[in-house]
């Protein structure tokens, strides 16, 4: 059951997608946005950028990964990089590569690339995906892995700069599924998510990143950034340390980030369930200065 390291730095073809303002608009009310452009489609919030990347990066996994071990995939981690924001209307073209495979304690970890353009070859954004095959051994490692963003643990020990918290809804996995085209049963069917170790159905972590995000931007927004709006986002990043379960409470906390590039404001975050266990780290958001 060795992964396919020749797969590695293999584009996939390119995927195209229509952004639709129905699309935008679903996947909006199924993620809770408070964002009124949002909500009406005429602006795709910042987590929406997955959607039409989903398709080829679920191929780029599937050329390294052996099959036998895609039922012990999560999801590790999602960085993205923006560069013009989605709106409807847009023709989008996006393809994918597995750029590298590392062998950790507890399994194994494939970092995928995901490039999305227009038709005219304008970069719209770029994304890394780390999934985790629990339990894989005996890989080696080889290629390239995401960028860093680990939040400084200093900053845990300082006041954060706000601090956000929000409600899972008992249907939010369901209502998820259609709108971001992400179906996998561990988030619907709760003997299939049992069967694979989990608690139940769980929250899909990109919905649980898409919360985090309105809480960092309403917070960012609140502490007199102004250009900290979802048009000038460069940069959002999460690590995902533990699953959310549907009815539960959530909360985000954000610190503003030290030394944040030049041209830009930054401001890492953490996430915690009602559980008091944290279930996104690492996270970091760069808005850009207009």
């Amino acid at each position: 059951m060795s992964f396919n390291l020749e797969a590695l730095g293999v584009w996939t073809e390119q995927k195209h997608f229509t952004v639709e303002r129905e699309r935008i608009a679903a996947y909006a009310a199924a993620t809770n946005d408070p964002i009124a452009e949002h909500r009406a489609g005429d602006l795709a919030p910042p987590v929406f950028a997955v959607v039409p990347a989903f398709d080829s990066s679920a191929e780029a996994v599937l050329a390294v990964a052996p099959p036998e071990l895609l039922m012990m995939l999560v999801h590790g981690e999602q960085d993205f990089f923006y560069h013009r924001p989605i709106t409807p209307g847009m023709e989008l073209l996006t393809r994918s590569a597995p750029l590298g495979v590392r062998q950790t304690s507890a399994g194994v970890v494939v970092a995928v690339k995901s490039e999305t353009r227009t038709p005219d070859g304008d970069l719209v954004n770029e994304q890394w995906m780390s999934t985790f095959f629990r339990g894989a051994q005996d890989q080696q490692s080889a290629g390239e892995q995401a960028p860093p963003h680990a939040l400084d643990d200093a900053l845990r020990a300082e006041a954060p700069v706000g601090q956000a918290k929000q409600h899972v809804d008992e249907d939010q996995t369901v209502r998820y599924a259609e709108p971001s085209g992400d179906h996998n049963p561990i988030h619907l069917d709760p003997d299939f998510a049992r069967a694979v170790g989990l608690p139940g159905i769980i929250n899909h972590g990109l919905c649980t990143m898409a919360f985090a995000s309105h809480a960092v931007s309403c917070i960012a927004q609140e502490t007199c950034v102004a250009e900290a709006d979802p048009r000038n986002l460069e940069r959002l990043a999460v690590r995902f340390a533990r699953p959310v379960l549907p009815g539960q409470d959530i909360s985000t906390r954000v610190w503003a980030a030290a030394g944040s590039r030049a041209g830009s404001h930054g401001f890492a975050f953490e996430t915690s369930s009602d559980a008091d266990q944290v279930v996104i780290k690492d996270g970091l958001a760069l808005f850009r200065r207009p």
